[in-house]
């Protein structure tokens, strides 16, 4: 069990706290609101009314002692990047913020978040990636020039070895992982002997250019 500090309780806020709580973490959920710590109380382990922006209040509530802190707050710029300074200022070990734009991301990197979210942007391009080929079941941005994607394989594909089918040398793309549509069953790292079957989705890493070949073959 890890522990967690939520701060901003909007949808995305919500969602997260809840979802960790869920998978059985300690999850302490903060917002200035009362009735959105309201809302949320029962469903984490500890809500509070607190202004983030309070160096006093914020190290009151042992954010030093959290796994991951996480600044949720979206509009109110201003108090986005003063709480991730405050928690940098009481030892946060591990920051991640929530970022309307590639400035606010920037600034934010800058007072210490050490991840940025761009929750709306993410998944307006994971839809966007889905939209563009039905055949891709899931998008996630690696790092600059590179994705994670799940595939379902080409007909083609089916009955062969994974080695046979050599797509490290043809696309520079990598089978991290072979998952079971009907069961969820994940075979990480699979060897070159590996048949693909039709109930099998394959999870790649690689270069935006070798993926989009592979998609289009």
């Amino acid at each position: 069990m890890k522990q967690f500090a939520i701060i901003g309780l909007g949808n995305f806020g919500y969602y997260l706290a809840t979802h960790l709580y869920e998978k059985g973490h300690d999850v302490l959920a903060i917002d200035k609101d009362p009735n959105l710590v309201q809302k949320i109380k029962d469903h984490v382990t500890h809500a509070v009314v607190a202004d983030a922006t309070d160096s006093k209040t914020m190290d009151s509530l042992s954010i030093h002692e959290m796994d991951a802190s996480v600044v949720c707050i979206g509009t109110d710029l201003g108090a986005s990047i003063h709480t991730t300074l405050i928690l940098k200022d009481v030892g946060a070990r591990q920051v991640y913020a929530k970022a309307i734009t590639e400035t606010h991301g920037r600034i934010l990197r800058k007072v210490g978040a050490q991840e940025i979210l761009f929750p709306e942007k993410d998944l307006a391009i994971s839809l966007a990636e889905r939209l563009h080929n039905p055949s891709l079941l899931d998008y996630l941005p690696f790092f600059e020039g590179y994705s994670i994607i799940e595939l379902k394989p080409k007909e083609s594909f089916l009955g062969k070895e994974l080695k046979e089918l050599d797509l490290i040398n043809k696309y520079g793309v990598q089978v991290i992982a072979v998952k079971k549509v009907t069961s969820g069953k994940l075979f990480m790292i699979p060897t070159g002997k590996h048949v693909l079957k039709g109930d099998e989705v394959m999870i790649l890493l690689g270069p935006n250019d070798g993926l989009d070949l592979l998609r289009q073959k």
